[in-house]
């Protein structure tokens, strides 16, 4: 049996995967959490294969949360279930340590075959993520704008483009509003932008975030 935690904070999500599990016959579901204190303390407190991560939850979530993750236990699969279908999401969390990504509205039909792959020790990950993570690895490689931040401006940056003020964006990561503007300074000048209205369009011209009109 694959053993799994499943890690969302919406309830009916959970409800929803397990359903979708319990036909597989192979996968049982070990554990849920939902948020990043509770991923981590399933991490440390149940023995099981794969952790089923959701990208956006409360308190420690993301690429954070994964790094966090893999520091505990090196050898615990991450399959992360995301709604974000743009590249440089997968392309991250892969870098982090994430052994798959899978979006949210492809899970109906790829989740179990995903599940089976990341515990049998492969990876799984798009043709086109695949691509950006070659290209990456290319010293003249050239990517989008946004691929040039650091994982932490990256986030900063999709707060910014959420419209969430600098103040905001400190009390929830825990930084000063100092850090926050010296890192959206930093970002401006990495993607040669000179306002958040310039990152807001950008963001929403590459689907980063989603727009107000959808």
């Amino acid at each position: 049996m694959i053993r799994i935690v499943i890690a969302d904070d919406h309830t009916i999500v959970r409800e929803g995967l397990k359903q979708l599990l319990g036909a597989a016959g192979d996968i049982e579901v070990a554990g849920e959490a939902r948020d990043g204190h509770e991923v981590l303390k399933r991490v440390r407190e149940l023995e099981f294969d794969v952790l089923l991560l959701d990208m956006s939850m409360p308190g420690k979530s993301g690429i954070e949360l994964i790094k966090l993750v893999r520091a505990e236990r090196p050898k615990l699969r991450v399959l992360v279930l995301s709604m974000h279908e743009e590249h440089q999401y997968a392309v991250r969390a892969i870098r982090a340590g994430a052994s798959g990504y899978l979006t949210k509205e492809s899970a109906s039909v790829q989740l179990v075959a995903a599940i089976r792959k990341v515990a049998g020790g492969g990876a799984f990950i798009s043709a086109g993520v695949a691509e950006q993570l070659a290209l990456g690895a290319m010293p003249d490689a050239h990517g989008p704008l946004h691929g040039a931040l650091s994982d932490r401006e990256f986030q900063v940056f999709r707060m910014l483009a959420e419209g969430k003020s600098i103040s905001d964006i400190a009390e929830r990561l825990s930084l000063s509003v100092k850090t926050v503007s010296t890192h959206k300074a930093n970002i401006l000048h990495k993607m040669n932008m000179a306002t958040s209205a310039d990152l807001i369009r950008y963001a929403i011209a590459h689907r980063l975030v989603e727009s107000s009109d959808e």
